[in-house]
């Protein structure tokens, strides 16, 4: 059984052998590690996953990572990304980061670096996890004491649906 603490790892990268070797690395350290050889896959994953940091190639053919950068920071409100890449430019560098990603790191890479960097990353995502949810329950005990019972489900069904 899983734990709680278990970092659930979305890792994404063309070169078969460079994502295999990677993902046995992080997987003896602890981490949940789905792999993924393309941006659509990563994308179709990612949509049955619940992944708390997804690792993503900047140059792929097709999807590229800075699309599935995009795609991900959308339609998952709190994954956080770091872009791992051996096509480093300070141009796609400043684009990711507007996008949305944790990290911008290079190829060839330092593996406790990566490390550092997944775990800071979950860090982040549960900061900003549990700062949604305090300001969830304060507008559910404001709505508490204004609504009827039946007037509070609808407005938590409000709430909930703008969660998504």
């Amino acid at each position: 059984m899983e734990t709680d603490n278990t970092i659930k790892l979305l890792l994404v990268d063309d070169e078969v052998k460079f994502l295999r070797a990677v993902s046995e690395r992080l997987s003896i350290k602890g981490f949940d590690v789905t792999t993924a050889t393309s941006g659509d896959e990563a994308v179709e994953a990612a949509g049955k996953g619940g992944f708390d940091v997804a690792v993503l190639d900047l140059q792929m053919p097709g999807t590229d990572g800075a699309q599935v950068l995009k795609i991900l920071k959308m339609n998952h409100k709190y994954i956080e990304i770091i872009m791992l890449t051996g096509h480093a430019t300070v141009d796609s560098a400043v684009a990711c980061t507007r996008l949305g990603a944790f990290k911008y790191l290079e190829k060839p890479y330092d593996f406790d670096k990566l490390v550092a960097a997944l775990k800071e990353a979950y860090h982040a995502r549960l900061e900003k996890k549990f700062e949604s949810n305090q300001k969830r329950m304060a507008a559910i005990q404001k709505l508490s004491m204004q609504q009827s019972p039946l007037g509070l489900l609808k407005a938590l069904a409000r709430l909930d649906d703008d969660e998504k």
